[in-house]
This record gives C-alpha cells, sequence and structure tokens, in this order.
C-alpha cells in the first residue's frame, strides 16, 4: 500500500489571516506531497513496500544507511499529524482531560503556553516542538529536521511545524509571532484530547 498524501479537512483559505492559502498550497501542496512521493519511491520493491508508515519509520530509525527513508518517511507522518493538529477558529485555552493535565503538569496554561512556544522558538534550524505523553508525563519536547518522537517511544499529542517553509511567505523571520498565532488561534484541541484517550 503506496504512502498517502492525506486531504486537508480544511479549504486552503480557511485559517487567514494565521496562515494564507498561498502558504499551504506550499507546505501541503508541494513540500509534503515530495516526501510522500520520495518516501515511496524509497520503499517500492522492498519488505517495506507494503507496512504502516509508523512501521517504517519504528523499523528504519537510527539505522544511517535507511536515513534518507526515516527522513522522507517521518517527515511525511510528522506533516499528517500537523495538519489535524490545526483548525479554523482554534487556539486559545483548552477544555477537558487536556486542560486539567496541563494545569497539574505546568501549574498553569500560561506557563504552558510559555514554554511551548519556547520550544518552538530555541528549536536551531529546522524541527518541530511537540507536547508528547512520556507514559503518562505530559513533557514538551522538540525535533530537529525530520526527527519524530514516534521514533523514541514518545506519544504525540500536539505539534508544531517550524521549518521556515511552514511561516516564512506570511511571517518572514518573525517565528515567535507565527507560534503565537498558532496557540491563540489554530491549535485543535479537540485533536489532542482524542490524543490524549
Amino acid at each position: 500500500m503506496a504512502i498517502q498524501l492525506p486531504d486537508l479537512t480544511y479549504a486552503k483559505d480557511a485559517l487567514v489571516p494565521y496562515i494564507s492559502a498561498q502558504t499551504l498550497e506550499f507546505h501541503h501542496g508541494k513540500h509534503h506531497k515530495a516526501y510522500v512521493d520520495n518516501a515511496n519511491k524509497l520503499i517500492e520493491g522492498t519488505a517495506l513496500a507494503n507496512e504502516p508508515l509508523e512501521t517504517i519509520i519504528r523499523n528504519v530509525a537510527g539505522d544511517v544507511s535507511k536515513a534518507g527513508l526515516f527522513n522522507n518517511a517521518s517527515q511525511v507522518w510528522n506533516h499528517s499529524f500537523y495538519w489535524q493538529c490545526i483548525k479554523p477558529k482554534g487556539g486559545g485555552t483548552p477544555a477537558g482531560a487536556i486542560a486539567d493535565k496541563i494545569r497539574t503538569t505546568w501549574g498553569s496554561f500560561e506557563k504552558f503556553t510559555e514554554e511551548f512556544k519556547n520550544a518552538g522558538m530555541t528549536q536551531f534550524g529546522s524541527g518541530w516542538a511537540w507536547l508528547v505523553l512520556d507514559g503518562s508525563t505530559l513533557k514538551i519536547t522538540k525535533t530537529a529536521n525530520a526527527d519524530t518522537p514516534i521514533a523514541h517511544g514518545l506519544k504525540p499529542l500536539l505539534t508544531v511545524d517550524v521549518w521556515e517553509h511552514a511561516y516564512y511567505l506570511d511571517y518572514q523571520n518573525r517565528r515567535p509571532d507565527y507560534l503565537t498565532a498558532f496557540i491563540g488561534n489554530l491549535i485543535n484541541w479537540d485533536f489532542v484530547n482524542a490524543n490524549l484517550g
């Protein structure tokens, strides 16, 4: 079963003014699609050709000879997850189980916001900031380039893409402004709560 480019669940202009239709067109339609195409070429004719994406990632993680496959497969997974982490009229203070767990872990949503934004701002170069479960413990972490928490035994709940292609057309070098917009207006807390369940 070939790796698929998932459709977005919202229109390309649905995230304006926080993410433009042009950014989504390039980010989803060009960057994400290229990772899908490259990963499919790399698994064609191999024992991994019919494996689920997460299995491929776990099987090749840490194998230097398979770095190209890991990078492309992980970027497919990370991006597919990221699209679900955002929605029109999202963001702001969460409700439900994730809100309780955030308060228990960080003391307040404001403290969580500060630390999550800091993780995104301090990720040097390209990468991702994550809210993950490590066992039953909430943690904020970051990964460089294509790395992903699923290669390290962690359960992702939320991610923000801090590769420049995620925000540069809209924010240029103002990554902090992009992160503020993401947290305040885009996070799909229903999806995060579903991942927690």
